[in-house]
């Protein structure tokens, strides 16, 4: 289990971040449009409190080389409360913009989060069998917490950082010239080094969101599979795969805190020396009458009030990149094409030669090949030429080996997968042409391995049937023989079954996706070996409440057992990818051996 929870998903980790930073974050834009004035708003906001940072230096001359030099107390207190005002209004404008982003960006992260969860719903099985859930979540939270902490911060302060530097080395230059060319000397070295830095960390921070996205599959494994890592003694094996998984990541993240402490050591001491320079310089000019002090002191205050501008370069670019990261992984789920819920898709690709003009009634299964979409091409298909009819009001039980492809097959009615070739129809109507929320809504599936959700048992039963009332609630409990322990319950169809309905039995738990299954009165009822969990006794008594259903749908049953064989009218047997035989069950245990063998225990899908 250790192993299997460290599978990847198609995006390969650090090779992702191939795209430029600023490319990826325009994707974000459509996002962002409903609540671009406020963010406009802020910014602006913001840039006048940068600038107003760059008036203090101004008051500071006047008031050195007025007041302060003819000793003018007067002046002096108009100085000092003149700053005082400028400070409160910084102050002030900073705390508007704040007010400014905070709820539009709570809501654009919700938004981006609900498209998220929508389109994942929307995705086909195929794409949740080769991703990883841990790595979906993981974009679902983690990412888009990054994503609005660069929506709040770095996305805004780009902007005004980059303004206040340019307004302010403006100023530079007029107060002196040659001063100024000192302290911008570090501009064109820091811009080479941010380049790489940016590169490197962009890097790093790929990886580091991936190992994020793996360790939540861990995580997430061990928390469902916790029975069977206890009962199999495994919890160590799993706490090693954690560990070296948490070394993996502290060392990518320690790369990225070496990377930010490199490029902040840079960008902190290149502007110090200038700034140590700029003061040599401007000390000697003032020694010499050639600037005034008040001049100086001006010209070094804005010099220092542009040190945060400066140095939050390589804290700005970090966050970007690791923004950038988040936004390629969000749309990397996000691009995968959706399957249409309504809309009719086009028919099959390929048309079975041959097929009847005039299919009768019921499920008919005509020539139909499959392969999962991520086989390799030149693998043969799973299943081969399966045609099969059955027949309105029938029951068809399905038997075969292990592996036979008998659990693939009850997944193409319910459009879970489409057939590779060949067509199914629902009684006359060709399946591909029937769009997937119609085709739901005729075909009901209870699957080998019931999933509950974090709901009540009532609630986990209704899933099954829209707009289903309490009567047929009870009809459906009845039937799966579940009313019984349901009603036994603490609060009894209130009470909460837990994540997984691991608070339940698997017997329990089977007869709520059976009763799930039947509460709607589905037209088709696929069930995937309903009654593999259920003790003998209970077994019959389902089996007698089942044969009422069966007697009024189209079912195809997965079987394994002749106790459930014994419910179906016919028996067809799925060998080696195709429909080898189909009888009742006493003529093909009289007829076919490896129908006998599978039904006596001797055959390789005995269970």
């Amino acid at each position: 289990m250790a192993d299997t929870a460290q599978t990847t998903n198609p995006t390969d980790r650090t090779d992702a971040a191939s795209h430029s930073a600023v490319r990826s974050l325009l994707r974000l834009w459509p996002f962002l449009r409903p609540v671009r004035v406020r963010l406009g708003a802020a910014a602006c906001v913001a840039v006048l409190a940068s600038c107003i940072s760059l008036v203090i230096p101004l008051v500071l001359k006047w008031l050195v080389d007025g007041p302060v030099a003819r000793r003018d107390p007067g002046g002096a207190w108009l100085g000092g409360a003149l700053l005082l005002l400028l400070g409160l209004a910084e102050a002030l404008l900073f705390g508007l913009r704040r007010r400014l982003v905070a709820r539009p960006l709570a809501g654009v992260e919700a938004t981006m989060r609900a498209a998220l969860y929508r389109h994942v719903q929307r995705l086909p099985v195929a794409f949740h069998d080769r991703w990883s859930s841990g790595q979906l979540l993981s974009r679902g939270t983690t990412d888009l917490q990054l994503l609005r902490m660069f929506f709040a911060f770095p996305l805004t302060f780009l902007l005004v950082n980059g303004v206040t530097i340019l307004v302010g080395a403006v100023i530079l230059m007029v107060q002196r010239w040659s001063l100024g060319l000192v302290l911008l000397a570090p501009v064109v070295p820091l811009m080479v080094l941010c380049s790489v830095f940016e590169a490197k960390y962009g890097r790093a921070a790929r990886r580091a969101q991936d190992q994020v996205g793996d360790l939540t599959t861990v995580v997430e494994e061990s928390v469902l599979g916790i029975r069977v890592l206890k009962g199999f003694g495994r919890h160590r094996s799993q706490a090693r795969a954690f560990r070296q998984l948490s070394r993996e990541l502290r060392a990518t993240e320690l790369r990225k805190a070496r990377l930010l402490a490199w490029i902040w050591g840079c960008i902190t001491a290149f502007p110090e020396l200038a700034i140590g320079g700029a003061l040599v310089c401007g000390a000697v000019q003032v020694a010499h009458d050639e600037l005034s002090a008040g001049t100086l002191v001006a010209f070094l205050s804005t010099a220092l009030a542009l040190r945060w501008p400066v140095d939050s370069i390589g804290f700005l670019l970090a966050m970007s990149n690791e923004a950038a990261a988040a936004t390629d992984r969000y749309f990397e789920v996000m691009d995968e094409p959706a399957v249409a819920d309504t809309d009719p898709p086009a028919p099959a690709p390929e048309a079975v030669a041959g097929a009847p003009g005039d299919i009768g009634k019921g499920l008919v299964f005509s020539g139909v090949a499959f392969r999962y979409p991520d086989a390799p091409p030149d693998s043969p298909p799973l299943l081969r030429d399966v045609t099969l009819h059955i027949r309105p009001g029938e029951t068809m039980a399905l038997v075969g080996a292990t592996g036979s492809g008998k659990t693939t097959l009850t997944a193409l009615v319910p459009r879970l997968y489409d057939p590779t070739a060949g067509r199914i129809f629902l009684d006359g109507r060709d399946l591909a042409t029937i769009g997937r929320d119609e085709a739901r809504a005729l075909v009901a599936v209870a699957f080998e391995e019931p999933t509950l959700f974090s709901a009540t048992a009532a609630e986990n039963v209704l899933m099954g049937g829209d707009g289903a009332q309490e009567a047929a609630l009870r009809r459906a409990l009845a039937v799966a023989q579940a009313d019984g322990f349901v009603d036994a319950l603490p609060e009894g169809g209130a009470t909460q079954v837990g994540e997984q309905g691991l608070s339940l039995s698997g017997g329990q738990r089977q007869r709520l996706a059976l009763a799930r299954a039947v509460v709607g009165r589905p037209r088709f009822l696929i069930l995937d070996d309903p009654l593999s969990a259920l003790d003998v006794h209970t077994e019959a008594l389902v089996e007698a409440a089942l044969r009422q259903v069966l007697s009024t749908t189209t079912a195809l049953v997965v079987a394994h057992r002749p106790s459930t064989v014994l419910l179906a009218d016919r028996v067809a047997l799925l060998s080696g990818g195709r429909i080898a035989a189909v009888g009742t069950h006493h003529a093909l245990l009289r007829d076919h051996p490896e129908y006998a063998a599978l039904m006596s225990g001797e055959g390789e899908g005995a269970r």
